[in-house]
């Protein structure tokens, strides 16, 4: 049972897609209070767990630290952060009492879970102008498919997207591009797709393409196809200011640009220098916004992904010029230094709070102020595209993600983690998204593997291809200046061939578990919790996770480790993806193990009476041969395999 509460005005969000009628009353659970903006306080038992909030720091289980949703560019994820990208409201209180919560409220939103006191959930925002749903079920999975089914169907990529992908910011010409793509070919290394960064553009200018490195760009997209792969370019959230550019001078002429208090066009510098934001919030200026994709879907384009767009912000003139009269005030002419780091105030300008006020959107010929909203951007940038391509190429996929996101955007597109680092500990965290990710609609998801930020490793890199290989997003991603980490760059190349090469093997079932995630409004990949429900330990499992109705997987995620313990809820099927081409599959009782995993190996567990469908490998996802394909598993067992042209909307 779903109830919807009405506080204040809240803006509309269209993060809710079903008709709920408002509920008078109170809810059955917590305390509201309106007196200072809004809280909702609710008192756990001591074994409650909490689930969700998407795209978020640390466990599976929320208890016992705060978060915000607040999107930020915060490219280091460690354990302190409290908010990233993602604005996701939606939670599970699973105990004495089982329930979910949605805050549908685009500002900042703030969740303390069991953090100022251990025993407490105090949720808080500045206005009291919002919904909240409250959702009853028997189980957390149960709570999670009602709220499935009122945000709508997820986005549902091209079938080629679940092939491996590779790319670097720092590609900047043909050859760039041309080099990894061929370095892959020329290793027997599958591949489908090469991503563009921001060094193709123009001068970094959105929807352009740098003519010198590309004089017959349409040429070299269908160049790239012929060899099997789908290039996929960047687009940024700020339009750069200048003079000639059609973009700029269209979104000008048209009042198409956010803009500041006083009528004139914000300016913020992003990486083409002083750029302007897209009101995306505004249908008309969505609209203008989505349909300039076209200008690159004509060149043979079918896939984009969405960057900078919470948006970020490197300062604003109005920033620099606050610096430059404190600067004034308490360096020049001073002979005491003052009592604070001036690098800390240059690095204050970027992403700065106040620049997040000093904006304003127009929706339906209302004026609203940008925090207000703030959480809506990403969204509706993607949202624009995405709505766009359904007039560019009708009944066509498209593939398309996303940086930044609030629930609503997984209509529309996926999104990536962001920039994370080349730690094993990032393992671990691109694990426990998953589930929270798929509980606000979000399935198709994965992280940079190998790392962004930061000089990876061999050993890294393999052990976080294994678990690339079941996220539905599969891309090596790395940031400039760091060591380069294509897999053809390391010794024994055959490694990694192996295991890029079991996800084209797997891609049979992961295409099917997700096309029936999505067609069904269910979870791709679920904490054991949520099925083995009985099983006290199984709740306390954070490393482990269901995929699809079959299989359980456990990846290795520490250093120089040999293999792994894990928990088994019940009787499994152990089975590994060898080197030379053979499946081992070895039956373990319920209970804990320790099992090896050598790096060159890809496990996964099918549970009691399972099976699933494997193919032999191939080089594409367009080659895998449906001939070769055959079942592993338990003897006798059936799998219900979907399967569709990979290309046409549904």
């Amino acid at each position: 049972m779903i109830q919807k509460y009405t506080y204040g005005t809240p803006f509309e969000t269209d993060a809710i897609v079903t008709s709920i009628p408002a509920s008078e009353g109170t809810p059955a659970y917590g305390t509201i209070s309106t007196e200072n903006g809004f809280s909702f306080t609710y008192d756990m038992d001591d074994n409650d767990v909490v689930y969700g909030l998407g795209e978020s720091n640390r466990g599976i289980n929320k208890r016992g630290y705060v978060y915000e949703s607040n999107c930020s560019d915060q490219p280091n994820h460690t354990e302190d952060k409290i908010s990233l990208y993602g604005a996701h409201n939606f939670l599970v209180i699973s105990g004495k009492q089982t329930f979910g919560l949605f805050v549908d409220y685009p500002g900042k939103l703030k969740f303390d879970i069991g953090y100022t006191l251990s025993s407490q959930i105090k949720i808080t925002c500045e206005d009291a102008d919002l919904y909240l749903y409250v959702i009853e079920g028997e189980t957390p999975y149960d709570i999670v498919k009602q709220f499935r089914k009122i945000i709508g169907r997820s986005y549902i990529p091209p079938k080629f997207a679940f092939g491996f992908g590779q790319s670097r910011w720092g590609y900047t010409t043909a050859d760039d591009f041309r080099k990894a793509a061929d370095g892959y070919r020329k290793n027997n290394i599958p591949i489908d797709m090469v991503y563009m960064d921001i060094d193709y553009m123009e001068d970094y200018k959105d929807f352009t393409v740098n003519q010198e490195n590309f004089p017959d760009f349409e040429a070299y997209v269908n160049e790239m196809k012929e060899k099997g792969i789908h290039l996929v370019p960047i687009i940024d959230a700020g339009v750069k200011v200048e003079a000639g550019y059609d973009v700029y001078e269209e979104g000008v002429e048209k009042n198409y640009f956010c803009k500041r208090e006083d009528g004139s066009d914000f300016v913020s510098a992003v990486w083409p220098g002083w750029t302007h934001f897209p009101d995306v919030l505004n249908a008309d200026a969505r609209a203008w916004f989505g349909q300039k994709y076209e200008r690159l879907i004509s060149k043979g384009i079918d896939g984009f992904w969405n960057d900078m767009n919470e948006p970020a912000m490197f300062c604003t003139p109005e920033g620099v010029a606050e610096l430059k009269e404190y600067i004034k005030d308490n360096f020049m002419d001073k002979e005491e230094a003052p009592g604070f780091t001036l690098g800390d105030k240059v690095n204050a300008l970027a992403n700065n709070p106040e620049d997040y006020k000093r904006f304003y959107h127009n929706v339906n010929g209302q004026k609203i102020r940008h925090d207000k909203v703030h959480n809506l951007f990403g969204y509706n940038m993607t949202r624009a595209a995405g709505e766009a391509f359904e007039k560019i190429a009708p009944g066509k996929r498209f593939l398309m993600f996303s940086r930044s996101s609030y629930v609503g955007m997984h209509r529309y597109g996926g999104i990536w983690m962001g920039d994370n680092k080349s730690w094993w500990s990032h393992i671990l965290l691109n694990l426990k998204m998953l589930p929270s990710l798929n509980m606000c609609g979000f399935l198709y998801t994965g992280a940079d593997l190998g790392g962004f930020g930061a000089d990876t490793t061999r050993d890294l890199v393999l052990r976080w291809l294994a678990l690339g290989v079941f996220t539905p997003l599969m891309r090596n991603h790395s940031a400039l200046g760091t060591r380069e980490q294509e897999a053809y760059q390391f010794e024994n190349i055959e490694d990694f061939r192996h295991v890029i090469g079991v996800r084209y093997r797997l891609v049979p079932y992961l295409y099917s578990e997700y096309m029936k995630a999505a067609l069904n409004d269910d979870m791709m990949f679920r904490p054991l919790a949520f099925d083995y429900t009985d099983d006290a330990f199984a709740t306390q499992v954070e490393d482990q996770l269901l995929l699809g109705n079959e299989i359980m997987i456990a990846p290795v995620y520490t250093q120089n480790a040999k293999g792994r313990y894990v928990y088994l809820p019940e009787e499994m099927m152990f089975v590994k993806f060898l080197p030379d081409g053979t499946i081992s599959q070895e039956i373990l009782e319920k209970g804990h193990h320790y099992v090896e995993v050598a790096l060159n190996e890809v496990p996964l567990f099918i549970r009691k009476g399972k099976a699933i469908p494997v193919a032999d490998v191939a080089q594409t996802v367009k080659d895998i041969d449906p001939a070769t394909i055959r079942m592993i598993g338990y003897e006798g067992a059936e799998y219900d395999r979907y399967d569709d042209d990979g290309v046409s909307t549904l």
